[in-house]
This record gives structure tokens, sequence and C-alpha cells, in this order.
């Protein structure tokens, strides 16, 4: 009897905690949720043929023509005025698509792109403060400025009371 207890109780390590030591499971699924049913071969199939193709087009620079064929050039030509008649604009790639061929060319051309992008925003910081520290020492020029005015003039003005007499004026 205690052989058959021992027997079940490794059977039940091995099948149950040894799983989970070696292979941890996610949480639970919250109460409600619905598990999708499992996929045939056939739509494992497409889903992974699709997904092959988008990779595909994916790597080239503007992806809008191979996901949407007929419609992309026509909005495009209505929408962008920088288009000439062949379909090529005249404006230069964006800082993504400049990563994403230097991504492609591996590090040696990765590092160079993300120094200059690093380079360009750390220039584009310093002017900014720059001009803000600027701004602000005028905008505190001119609030000084007009403090020390009302305070000249006022002090420049004689002050007088209701009570006391008007100055004596002396005759030459």
């Amino acid at each position: 009897m205690k052989f058959r207890v021992v027997c079940r109780k490794v059977y039940d390590y091995v099948r149950y905690d040894l799983k989970e030591i070696a292979f941890p499971s996610s949480l639970p699924d919250p109460p409600g949720t619905k598990r999708r049913p499992k996929l045939t071969l056939k739509e494992k199939w497409c889903i992974l043929k699709e997904a092959s193709r988008l990779y595909g087009a994916s790597w080239v620079r503007d992806i809008g023509p191979e996901l949407r064929p007929n419609d992309y050039k026509k909005a495009k030509k209505e929408s962008d005025p920088n288009i000439t008649d062949e379909g090529n604009t005249k404006t230069e790639p964006t800082v993504l698509e400049d990563l994403a061929v230097a991504a492609r060319g591996g590090a040696e051309t990765l590092k160079p792109a993300l120094r200059r992008i690093y380079m360009t925003r750390a220039s584009t910081y310093t002017s900014a403060v720059k001009n803000y520290v600027e701004t602000y020492q005028e905008g505190l020029k001119d609030v000084l400025d007009e403090k020390a005015g009302n305070g000249h003039q006022q002090g420049n003005e004689p002050m007088r009371s209701s009570t006391s007499p008007p100055p004596p004026q002396s005759s030459s």
C-alpha cells in the first residue's frame, strides 16, 4: 500500500509540479474569457503566407503600394503637391526611413545614423535653451526697467501734501 502511494506522489510530482517548474505557465485567464479554437493546418498556412508577404513588403522603403496597390497612387497624387509626374517626391527621406535603411546595413551603418540623430537633437536642445535664456533675460530686463522707471519718476516729482505750504520761490 505504501509503495502505491509513493508511486502516485512521484507520478503527480513529475506530471504537475516538475512541468510547472521547468515550463512555468502564465497567469490563468480571467473568468468569462473564451478560448480561441485551435487553428487547422490550412489556416496556419494562410496566416504564415500572409505574414511572410507583409514581412517582405516591409523591407521596401514605401510599403503603401504593396499593401494597397490600387488606391495608394491616386490618393497620394491628389493629396501631395510635391509629387512629380513620375510619382517621385521632392522631399528628403524622414529620420525613420533613414534609420530603417541604416538598420538593414548593420551596426556599422546604424551607429553613425544614431550619432547624427542624437547630435541634431542635442544641438536643437542647446539652441532652444539659449533662446529661452535670452528671452528670459530680455523680459527680466524690461520688467526691471519698468520698475526702475516708475520709481525714478516718483522720486523726481516733489511730494506735496495738502497741509504743507508751497516751497518758497527765489527771485533773482
